[in-house]
């Protein structure tokens, strides 16, 4: 059972875990060099827990302490407890939801281990935006994927952001960086999916004709700037439009794995 640690320092130590929430880039390489991630609210730190995650701490007002006192029972890590005042000053906002968990990272699993099994697939290249890495992983998990692919440069999916966004889907999907990103879609191809990448090329077809009858499928998106790299572009098996009314060329790239992913699983 957790043991209960009152605070009422805002500069205690102990509290590391959770400070400066917004600075990212503090963050990143805090989480990286600790080997850490968050979870933030009761759900979502209920899933991570639930998923297997192995708390280090958290960190919660009292009032969210009966919500979530069958995950404290079953950790053995401490739960700091302070009022929401002293807790959005070690955090650097307010912490609505009340809760907080600090987790240790798993390593990353290997690509064959994540497609051992799999149909459907997301690759990712370059989506910078936390949230829309966690919309991504949302989008998929609701609609049957089995794994999600990253290109290096993409978000981390286990940042606080995403995993809030993504309510929690990083931690029931597969998911692994791509370990080459020069030859990753023909690696997929001779893997046995076909790669149809989302894009504005000439030679597009609809999504629908791009997917249907596939048995392996990988859906390729890009960055939310520039979309694909012309490597990536070029080297997928297909290239897919989202059909949209006559002046709209594209969707911000949540909504676009959105209707990709709604589309690809009724194939």
């Amino acid at each position: 059972m957790a043991v209960l640690v009152p605070i009422e320092d805002p500069a205690d130590p102990r509290l590391a875990d959770y400070r400066d929430l917004r600075d990212v880039e503090l963050r990143k390489h805090l989480e990286g060099e600790h080997g850490l991630f968050l979870a933030e609210g009761e759900k979502v730190v209920r899933r991570a827990v639930e998923a297997g995650h192995a708390p280090r701490s958290f960190l919660m007002a009292p009032r969210w302490l009966d919500g979530l006192a069958d995950v404290l029972d079953r950790s053995d890590a401490p739960c700091y407890v302070l009022e929401e005042r002293l807790a959005e000053q070690v955090t650097g906002f307010h912490v609505h939801r009340g809760a907080l968990a600090s987790l240790h990272r798993p390593p990353l699993r290997s690509l064959d281990e994540v497609l051992d099994g799999a149909r459907s697939v997301l690759v990712l290249e370059d989506l910078v935006d936390h949230t829309n890495v966690g919309a991504v992983f949302r989008s998929g998990a609701a609609l049957g994927f089995d794994a999600v692919l990253l290109a290096p440069r993409c978000a981390d999916p286990l940042y606080r952001r995403s995993i809030k966004v993504g309510m929690g889907a990083v931690f029931t999907m597969a998911w692994t960086r791509l370990p080459d990103w020069h030859d990753a879609l023909p690696d997929l191809s001779s893997r046995g999916f076909t790669t149809v990448a989302l894009t504005l090329a000439d030679d597009a077809v609809g999504i629908e004709e791009a997917v249907a009858g596939l048995d392996r499928v990988a859906l390729v998106l890009g960055s939310e700037g520039h979309g694909l790299s012309s490597r990536w572009e070029q080297s997928a098996d297909r290239r897919a439009i989202i059909p949209m009314a006559e002046g709209i060329d594209s969707l911000n790239v949540a909504a676009a794995s959105a209707v990709a992913c709604w589309v690809t699983a009724r194939r």
